[in-house]
């Protein structure tokens, strides 16, 4: 089965950083586009980032490029999101997921994905 744990949350200051974590298996983790999203209380989920491990190929939300970098160990069949510059407007449950739309320069929420467990991010001002 696809499992997916989110860990690396807690509380930071405006201006910031935290790196989160997204350990995977039971799915073939190099062929695979994996994603990071986020929902604050009352909003929608939204894309934050994704990344194919394979080919290293990488793709951002608006919101977040320049800001955030995604990254990935094969050997761990882990993905990283490091967060910089952070404010209050990311405070959100951020979880990571399978299969995310992922291609032509965009990032976003397609009907295959396979969430897991998400880590909550708390920016303070």
């Amino acid at each position: 089965e696809v499992q997916l744990q989110a860990y690396g949350g807690g509380l930071v200051q405006a201006g910031g950083s935290l790196r989160l974590s997204c350990a995977a298996s039971g799915f073939t983790f190099d062929t695979s586009a994996i994603g990071w999203f986020r929902q604050a209380p009352g909003k929608e989920r939204e894309a934050v980032a994704c990344i194919y491990p394979r080919q290293s190929s990488t793709y951002y939300a608006d919101s977040v490029k320049g800001r955030f970098t995604i990254s990935s160990d094969k050997l761990e069949n882990t993905v990283y999101l490091r967060m910089n510059s952070l404010n209050p407007e990311d405070t959100a449950v951020y979880y990571c997921a399978t299969d995310p739309w992922c291609q032509n320069g965009e990032v976003g929420i397609s009907v295959e994905m396979v969430w897991g467990q998400g880590t909550l991010v708390t920016v303070s001002s």
